[in-house]
């Protein structure tokens, strides 16, 4: 009785780290942050999350320094649901070209990595996160 005590204490533990392992892999995945996008590798992030956001903005640019905080914040609220990514216009010609980004800030937006819409200019937290939420 003893050695079959042993053998499931042996089981269950061996369950239990690749139950944990698991966990880890999971919580790696979760990004809780703008990611800095670039031409180069834009076509391969936006399918990296079934819905994708990407700011595009420019260093000269004050709405997009008030929009900073707010893309933090939602990156941080929507892990795991939304991935969002930062893209500098001013060195990033090709994607700007791509979607007529005519203005800045602008919010693409991504849904099984297809493009889906703009958001356009200032929006504060509670209107930026319903306009996104209705994307999930």
């Amino acid at each position: 009785m003893a050695e079959e005590d042993r053998e499931l204490e042996a089981i269950k533990q061996r369950m239990l780290k690749e139950l944990m392992k698991e966990r880890e892999r999971k919580a790696e995945r979760v990004v809780d942050r703008p990611l800095e996008v670039t031409d180069a590798d834009f076509d391969e992030f936006v399918k990296r999350a079934p819905v994708v956001v990407v700011d595009c903005w420019a260093t000269w640019c004050p709405p997009c320094m008030l929009l900073a905080p707010v893309i933090e914040e939602l990156a941080k609220r929507l892990a795991g649901k939304v991935l969002f990514g930062k893209l500098d216009v001013d060195v990033n010609p090709a994607t700007v070209a791509k979607y007529a980004i005519m203005e800045v800030p602008t919010l693409l937006v991504f849904k099984g990595g297809k493009f889906m819409g703009k958001i356009i200019g200032f929006r504060p937290l509670p209107e930026l996160e319903r306009m996104i939420k209705a994307y999930l």
